[in-house]
């Protein structure tokens, strides 16, 4: 299992606060958020981001929304849910 940072997200409309993530990617790789949600799942790897305020890792999850919308992506830190996701910039 790969335990691998993530440094940048592609969604459809960049000034979107709400907007799905489509994409996640870090350093020569970026993968659809179906693929990365099918990973995690499985437990074939782990994904996290370096949370600008404390300097430590906040690994990415998957929520499943009880009203019928798809999975997302999601960080979980310290026994939370987070936003650190939404404030990557966006993959090139």
């Amino acid at each position: 299992m790969a335990d691998v940072q993530v440094t940048c997200i592609t969604k459809p409309d960049v000034l979107s606060s709400h907007e799905h993530i489509t994409q996640i990617g870090g350093v020569g790789w970026k993968w659809p958020r179906e693929a990365v949600i099918r990973s995690i799942e499985a437990k074939t790897n782990t994904f996290y981001v370096i949370d600008p305020a404390s300097g430590k890792k906040a690994y990415v999850g998957v929520v499943h929304p009880t009203d019928g919308r798809a999975p997302y992506l999601q960080t979980h830190a310290d026994g939370r849910w987070t936003n650190n996701l939404l404030s990557l910039p966006q993959c090139p």
